[in-house]
């Protein structure tokens, strides 16, 4: 089952959005959970602890984080995931793109067992376009005007 930690480098909005959405999913910032103590801990203690609470945390730190999940899982230490997300896919300040990527991600895989997975997040579905696709009436706007 996924249950998600998203880290430092995440908005808290994310989490409270994508519960707001769907309130069955579990999802927590880092900023909330254990009251905070772990802000500030090395990354390696934070995958530990969250691997014994059986959380999957998120990051867009793939260069050190993918380093310290390899290495702990090299040495026969048990993960609960890490799901990476990467800045071209998925900005940081895209809160709405982040919250629908993972409501996708647990709508469509949060019932699979995350023990020592990592994987990327995708982009999910875009959400749906509330004024109509300007595009397309615009294009149909210059061919009739075009002819």
């Amino acid at each position: 089952m996924l249950r998600l930690l998203l880290d430092k480098h995440i908005a808290k909005a994310v989490a409270l959005q994508a519960k707001g959405k769907r309130p069955s999913m579990d999802i927590q910032s880092i900023h909330d959970w254990e009251a905070g103590t772990f802000l500030g801990v090395p990354d390696a203690e934070i995958l530990m602890v969250a691997a014994k609470q059986r959380l999957t945390l998120m990051t867009y730190d793939q260069r050190t984080l993918w380093k310290h999940a390899s290495d702990l899982l090299e040495s026969g230490h048990e993960l609960g995931g890490v799901v990476f997300v990467d800045e071209q896919s998925i900005p940081p300040n895209d809160i709405g793109g982040l919250m629908r990527a993972l409501v996708w991600l647990w709508e469509t895989r949060g019932t699979e067992d995350w023990h020592n997975r990592l994987i990327y997040l995708c982009p999910g579905p875009a959400a749906p376009n509330r004024e109509g696709d300007r595009r397309s009436t615009e294009g149909k706007r210059r061919k009739r005007s075009a002819s």
